[in-house]
């Protein structure tokens, strides 16, 4: 930055799950901003009561990165409205950076009305039920509004652009990843998931609900050959309980374990001898580069963003909704460790070569000062 120039004040603004994608990227993007000279702050809508500093805030420590965490209401909108207005004043903001439906419907427009470039990131898509479809029609009629939007895949960049959204505002840019905090060791994860050490563990990690599938991976443990091996389950949400039921229906009685919500859950991915991404929609899932990072073989649906993380060489890639054939692959990995290994760390390598974190915050920083500037 040349001297005496302003840093550009950025603002994310986010109304956080106990962790997840979006909150990851959050917690990697905001302190790659500050290094690469933005002033930035991260403002999380909370639920009164919470009692622990959210994940998010915790990951942000000693970042450089200004932590705001807003207890309101879950329909405290005016309130919500107030803070996004004084925090606009008080940080004389560039941008405000809204990351959610909630966010994005509610506190841009106020941002907006003030003068400020508004962006968004579209992390993924939800769909299945009315309710989900409701909302990202709303939320889609919201971005034509904004100064521009980010997607994470070719195929959200095709659906926004179907749904009126004005081309030149949307800009692709995939995810990228580098560790927050150092992974366990693979006895300690297991240990403190419960886990034996000497049996083939195969893992899953995200929010249990119908477009992440976890359902599809219950069906394909019942079909996996090696009866030796366990299935880990971290998070949670709405479809555990089908999960839990299809464990009892197909048999699988003390091979399933569903661990809940963890708190740092990729630094347990060692554990793993597999990991499973059974998704019928999928963006940049920070999970698979968690994974990869890890070093863990991958197995996933080819959905979304996905094939352009992972081909082949580097991943077993099936059909979303395959039970069959993501056992199938499962087998593969397990009875062929050796082939499994040099797919992972080929994976590896090219998520250190084409996700770096620097070059990403940097085309963040690019894209605001173009909206700022008005090009």
């Amino acid at each position: 930055m040349p001297n005496g120039e302003r840093a550009l004040s950025v603002a994310h603004l986010l109304a956080p799950a106990p962790f997840g994608g979006l909150e990851t990227v959050v917690s990697t993007l905001a302190p790659a901003q500050v290094q690469a000279g933005a002033d930035v702050t991260v403002c999380l809508v909370l639920t009164p009561g919470q009692t622990e500093e959210h994940s998010v805030a915790r990951a942000l420590r000693d970042t450089g990165v200004s932590v705001e965490s807003w207890e309101i209401p879950v329909r405290g909108y005016r309130e919500e409205r107030a803070r996004v207005t004084d925090l606009v004043g008080r940080k004389s903001l560039g941008v405000l950076h809204t990351h959610g439906y909630r966010p994005d419907v509610v506190d841009a427009p106020v941002a907006r009305r003030m003068g400020v470039a508004t962006m968004s990131t579209v992390h993924g898509r939800i769909g299945g039920t009315w309710k989900g479809r409701v909302y990202e029609w709303v939320q889609a009629r919201a971005f034509r509004a904004f100064s521009g939007v980010i997607v994470v895949s070719e195929e959200l960049e095709r659906e926004l652009q179907e749904e009126g959204v004005p081309a030149d505002r949307v800009h692709l840019l995939p995810n990228a990843w580098e560790p927050i905090l150092p992974p366990l060791s693979r006895p300690s994860a297991r240990q403190r998931l419960g886990l034996p050490e000497d049996v083939p563990v195969v893992g899953w990690l995200g929010r249990m609900s119908p477009e992440k599938a976890p359902e599809v991976l219950v069906r394909a443990a019942a079909r996996v050959r090696d009866p030796s091996a366990l299935y880990s389950f971290i998070g949670d949400g709405p479809d555990r309980k089908v999960c839990e039921g299809l464990v009892r229906d197909e048999g699988l009685g003390g091979k399933v374990y569903f661990h809940g919500e963890i708190p740092d859950a990729s630094r347990f991915l060692s554990a793993f001898d597999v990991f499973v991404l059974s998704s019928w929609t999928e963006g940049t899932p920070m999970a698979l580069l968690e994974a990869i990072s890890a070093g863990v073989p991958v197995v996933t649906t080819a959905v979304g963003g996905i094939p352009a993380v992972v081909s082949e060489h580097e991943a077993r890639l099936c059909e979303a909704g395959s039970f069959e054939e993501i056992a199938r692959a499962i087998d593969d990995v397990l009875s062929k460790p050796g082939a499994a290994r040099a797919r992972a760390l080929a994976a590896k390598e090219r998520l250190e070569t084409d996700f770096a974190v620097a070059p990403w915050a940097r085309r963040h920083l690019d894209l605001y000062r173009a909206l700022v500037n008005g090009s």
